[in-house]
């Protein structure tokens, strides 16, 4: 399995200053968008930048395109377009069966990421993300929102269940997960107790929206210096099965928590 991103960028794909200054950002993923943030005049010429722009590259990203969702009719001419293009996978919006992922996986000639936006979606999730195209989940909690008709919440309370049947979903089949946007671009706070929120559900990062929110996701969903130390001291002494470490006992699956914790902060 890829480590997963703990951050993933979403641009308008038709905004060719904000491409060209991301290559100097930090995020672990780049997504060029074709959907809700481009303009419905803009979408032919946002095809054409997001594969100009995907052939240039960002060095040391990950890479994504979101297309439109299938039921829209840009999706047609999304796929078209952009088909084949050289990104790592793909993102599809408003995913609801895994079949129609399975589908515009094959017609682009790459993985997806399903984005998990709808009540129909979080029901079948783990169908989704069996499906072998789908190497990863995105929680689309504005959409999910809007359709249970949830009030403003900063605990989003309603949305609780629906994120942690994600996260299962996604941990059964062994891909990666994201938690969904943070709207307020100014609530620096917010933003911190949201990323706490969505690791302790057990997201593996986040999709943002502005260059500002990089860094408070990356410290909340990125291993700290304290935790990387603990884990190195407690792979080095452990010698298998159950046994006392410090003041707690440890398991095989405590070393593997901790290998796995490595293996992020060496991303």
């Amino acid at each position: 399995m890829t480590v997963a991103p703990r951050s993933a960028l979403y641009l308008p794909a038709s905004n060719a200053r904000a491409i060209d200054k991301v290559r100097g950002l930090d995020c672990d993923m780049v997504i060029l968008d074709l959907e809700d943030s481009v303009k419905d005049e803009d979408k032919p010429a946002a095809r054409v930048a997001a594969v100009e722009a995907m052939r240039q590259g960002f060095p040391g990203k990950m890479t994504a395109i979101r297309v439109n969702a299938v039921d829209s009719p840009f999706h047609g001419d999304d796929l078209a377009a952009v088909a084949g293009a050289a990104c790592d996978l793909f993102v599809l919006p408003k995913v609801e069966d895994s079949s129609d992922a399975a589908s515009v996986a094959h017609r682009l000639g790459r993985p997806l990421y399903a984005m998990i936006e709808t009540p129909r979606a979080v029901f079948r999730v783990a169908e989704i993300a069996s499906e072998p195209a789908v190497v990863g989940l995105i929680m689309g909690n504005n959409d999910l929102a809007h359709d249970l008709h949830l009030p403003d919440d900063p605990a989003r309370t309603g949305l609780q269940y629906a994120m942690q049947k994600t996260v299962m979903a996604a941990r059964m089949a062994g891909i990666a997960v994201l938690d969904g946007v943070f709207n307020k671009l100014k609530d620096e706070a917010g933003l911190a107790a949201e990323c706490v929120q969505g690791r302790l559900l057990g997201f593996d990062g986040k999709t943002v929206i502005h260059p500002n929110q990089i860094g408070p996701v990356h410290a909340a969903f990125g291993p700290s210096a304290d935790e990387i130390a603990e884990a190195e001291a407690m792979i080095a002494v452990a010698t298998g099965g159950a046994e006392r470490y410090h003041d707690r006992m440890i398991e095989t699956m405590h070393v593997d928590s901790a290998r796995r914790l490595l293996a992020r902060a060496r991303r």
